[in-house]
């Protein structure tokens, strides 16, 4: 197999798998037997495709290939049972009827087949951790290999979460309905917290040499742009959309030529994807026309669009940011808001406003082992002139910091204070 037609297999299979898995779950029942049926007519593909060339609807091709895995799969259950069970397996058995109308209803054009699939895979049952990996397998397309790479776990780890996440859902008998109403509204946190953490892990890596992490943005923001159009009138689905896209526009502009880290008030704005934040801004418009008030990611994307509205730092509407984190700490009581409303303050009413309020953050213990609080410190310190108190922040920030490239950042603004403070 030539690597271009295994690139080109890939690709399908990244568009495909979701909706194939999908369907295969609204008739067998069970989300592990679906994806096993889904990944055996991919390597019936890898094997075929090659020789006769990828199928002009080659989602149909891998459908109609599962189905009839899934019906034959069936058939060898039933004559086992019939073999051993007697005349309740009789009467269970599947039948030429019984074939047909399994084979109408995996044929069956529905809409709520991905909706369905999204809602188990970040079903609240499940571990965040364990939901943020089945969905990037089921929605993503990603392989246990790539998760794994993703986010800095070992394989192992990763294959572990998944086994169990599918054996949780099973023993919990989660049902495959898709709630109405209230009952979806309800769901639907769950699901904008695993794309939200997918996002966020790619925008600014925990770990690793890399800041930036675009694949997984973009997973994270392909899924968003499919949940909000399967459930078009859910204010913050679009909230969460919209904050991704306007943050997404950023990256050209977020990292040097050498994969260092570019703070936003140093960023060359011209190089912000307008594309993006049209897109954005058009997004959270729909959004705020549905809420009422507005919920946390709308409140988060609100404040990503005053940086998106302004070319320079000093342009920036700091006061409507400080009313926004305003209302946002109203509803979060997030410790991490709090410190960001800081840095909103600061750069509206002055850096020693904004160090009396994380000044006032120091003890609390969510954030005791969090690197951007010593940074956030550092750099209003840094601003007053109290270099040498800003050094030993920055220092300790990068004793906490994770990421390769942010540490080297708060070091290098470590001594950027030392040599300042010699002058």
């Amino acid at each position: 197999m030539t690597g271009t037609t295994r690139t080109a297999i890939e690709a399908v299979w990244r568009i495909e798998s979701a909706q194939l898995i999908g369907g295969l779950m609204r008739v067998v029942r069970d989300v592990g037997l679906a994806e096993d049926l889904a990944q055996e007519a991919l390597v019936l593909a890898l094997e075929r495709w090659p020789e006769t060339g990828i199928p002009d609807n080659p989602g149909a091709w891998l459908m109609a290939t599962a189905k009839n895995r899934a019906i034959d799969q069936l058939r060898r259950r039933q004559m086992l049972d019939r073999k051993h069970g007697g005349l309740e397996a009789e009467r269970l058995s599947l039948t030429p009827a019984a074939s047909f109308e399994m084979e109408a209803a995996i044929d069956e054009n529905v809409g709520d087949d991905l909706l369905r699939l999204i809602l188990i895979a970040c079903h609240p049952v499940l571990s965040t951790e364990a939901r943020v990996a089945l969905t990037l397998r089921l929605l993503g397309g990603l392989t246990t290999e790539e998760i794994a790479r993703a986010f800095l776990v070992p394989e192992p780890t990763i294959a572990q979460r998944i086994v169990r996440a599918k054996r949780t859902l099973a023993e919990a008998q989660v049902p495959f309905e898709v709630p109405r109403g209230p009952d979806l509204s309800a769901r639907l946190p769950s699901v904008l917290e695993v794309v939200y953490l997918v996002f966020n892990e790619g925008y600014a890596a925990t770990r690793g040499d890399d800041w930036v992490r675009a694949e997984l943005c973009e997973d994270a923001l392909r899924l968003g742009r499919v949940l909000a159009g399967l459930v078009p009138d859910e204010a913050e689905v679009h909230g969460l959309v919209a904050l991704m896209e306007l943050q997404a526009s950023r990256f050209r502009a977020r990292v040097g030529p050498g994969g260092e880290p570019i703070l936003l008030l140093d960023q060359d704005r011209s190089r912000w994807d307008q594309l993006l934040i049209r897109r954005g801004l058009a997004v959270l418009a729909r959004a705020e026309a549905l809420a009422h008030p507005l919920g946390p990611y709308t409140l988060q994307a609100a404040i990503s669009a005053c940086h998106a509205r302004a070319w320079t730092g000093r342009e920036t509407d700091w006061k409507r940011i400080v009313a926004l984190y305003d209302a946002l700490v109203e509803l979060t009581h997030s410790p991490v808001v709090e410190l960001n409303r800081a840095v909103a303050v600061s750069m509206a009413f002055g850096p020693a406003a904004g160090l009396e309020l994380v000044d006032a953050l120091v003890e609390e213990p969510a954030l005791r082992a969090y690197h951007l609080l010593p940074s956030v410190r550092g750099d209003l310190l840094a601003k007053l002139g109290r270099t040498a108190e800003a050094r030993t922040e920055f220092e300790r920030a990068a004793s906490l910091a994770q990421n390769g490239r942010e540490r080297a950042l708060l070091l290098a603004r470590a001594e950027a204070c030392e040599t300042a403070g010699r002058s």
